[in-house]
């Protein structure tokens, strides 16, 4: 069987490259990484204006499977072992309900604070629209972190959530964010992460960048 390929876009700017790239890495498969090239239409998808996002794309075994969901939903039935959601049915369901609000929501918050891991703010105005998102995400977090124990969103061990939230965790540390200690704390968990760790440093290699994310605004 040939080597599974992972498509994915910058490492620096690309929210849903990370979450499928952390998917991989959660369910312990092992990919080549295919970057896709910087053009219009990926510009489009970073700048949030296109309404299709055509990257991750995981090749693996004769499947080609896009979106971060569906891609969570084909590993964890592949790699059943890998215990990506949690062996409790209820935090299971609890588990796929935050992954999936994370996935088809908070509009303001990804508009007014792009993923951007080049870039640390000492202060930034957040847009009044995106409060509510950070104020539910806080929510979600909290009720995860104290329900579970921590120190990730369902307890000792990484889930699909937590991979779908890493970017907003990066998010967060980029533009000084106020939120709550607990929260922050997460934040450096997942900052701390190895996998989190070794997609940082891809980003930080790269040599290309995008002034409409480099702007202060």
């Amino acid at each position: 069987m040939s080597k599974a390929e992972l498509k994915i876009s910058s490492k620096t700017y690309s929210a849903w490259s990370l979450r499928g790239w952390l998917l991989c890495h959660l369910a312990g498969l092992d990919v080549e990484e295919k970057p896709v090239a910087n053009d219009e239409t990926n510009r489009a998808e970073l700048l949030l204006l296109s309404p299709s996002v055509l990257v991750p794309r995981l090749n693996h075994d004769g499947a080609s499977v896009w979106d971060t969901l569906a891609i969570a939903e084909y590993l964890n039935e592949s790699y059943p072992k890998a215990c990506m959601l949690p062996a409790d049915r209820l935090a299971r369901a609890h588990c796929r309900a935050v992954s999936g609000e994370i996935h088809s929501g908070f509009a303001n918050l990804r508009s007014a604070l792009p993923m951007n891991l080049k870039v640390r703010h000492e202060s930034f105005p957040v847009f009044s629209g995106a409060k509510p998102d950070i104020e539910r995400i806080e929510t979600i977090w909290k009720e995860c972190l104290s329900t579970y124990g921590g120190p990730f969103l369902f307890g000792k061990k990484p889930t699909i959530a937590d991979a779908m939230y890493a970017p907003v965790t990066t998010r967060f540390i980029t533009y000084a964010v106020d939120i709550a200690p607990e929260c922050a704390a997460y934040c450096q968990t997942i900052a701390d992460w190895e996998p989190m760790k070794q997609w940082t440093a891809g980003a930080m290699a790269e040599p290309e960048e995008m002034e409409e994310l480099d702007a202060e605004f």
